[in-house]
């Protein structure tokens, strides 16, 4: 139960990054083209092959290229993901290497010897995947450019409510910033993964409960 708990909270993270990554650039140029032009460009060159990424306004990431670099335009958003997989490829002191190490533990007091070697095996094949994603944002140069017509964004705007003027308000490219909501339940959870250690308590009462209700052990 805390294995599932753990990689739920870490899924959850990975995948509202993983959105506001891909929502964030749609400011900047990709070699040249947009990043819509750059979605519909690879979906020709592959062709019949990607019908599954058909999605092109709803799916801003879609190729971990599209990551390259991006330490460099968000470095805090960089670092939650890092820390993220980091956590799924269970090195400590993150929550996912207690999950792990957990799992691995019981198996082992059970007698499950060639199972536990199976699971070792395939973690670190993962981890060399989730590894290679970090050095792609981190250390590879990214083919981004701010987009030149919100380089110098100055504009005027309304902020109305029932059909009157409430005040007027000036949009310069600071301005776009990602939603409160979003950004504190991606810093609680990165927080969490991170700080695991210093309360484990917590989560691990939550793990028990469960187990109790669902087994009624």
């Amino acid at each position: 139960m805390f294995y599932l708990i753990q990689y739920s909270i870490s899924n959850l993270n990975a995948f509202m990054l993983i959105l506001t990554i891909g929502y964030s650039l749609y400011c900047y140029i990709y070699n040249g083209n947009s990043l819509e032009d750059k979605e519909k460009e690879n979906s020709k060159e592959i062709g019949d092959k990607k019908e599954n990424l058909q999605d092109l306004n709803n799916s801003p990431i879609q190729l971990i290229d599209q990551l390259k670099g991006y330490y460099y335009i968000n470095p805090v958003l960089s670092l939650s993901l890092a820390i993220t997989l980091f956590s799924f490829a269970g090195i400590p002191p993150l929550i996912g290497f207690f999950g792990k190490q957990m799992i691995l533990s019981a198996a082992i007091d059970n007698g499950y010897i060639f199972m536990s070697l199976v699971a070792i095996l395939t973690s670190v094949i993962s981890a060399v995947y989730y590894l290679t994603i970090i050095k792609k944002i981190f250390f590879d140069k990214n083919d981004y450019t701010l987009n030149e017509q919100l380089e110098s964004l100055d504009a005027d705007g309304l902020v109305a409510e029932e059909n009157s003027i409430v005040e007027k308000v000036n949009i310069k490219m600071n301005h776009i910033v990602i939603s409160s909501s979003l950004s504190l339940s991606i810093s609680i959870i990165t927080l969490i993964i991170t700080l695991f250690i210093f309360i484990p308590e917590e989560v691990l009462g939550l793990a028990n409960i469960l187990a109790l209700l669902l087994f009624n052990v």
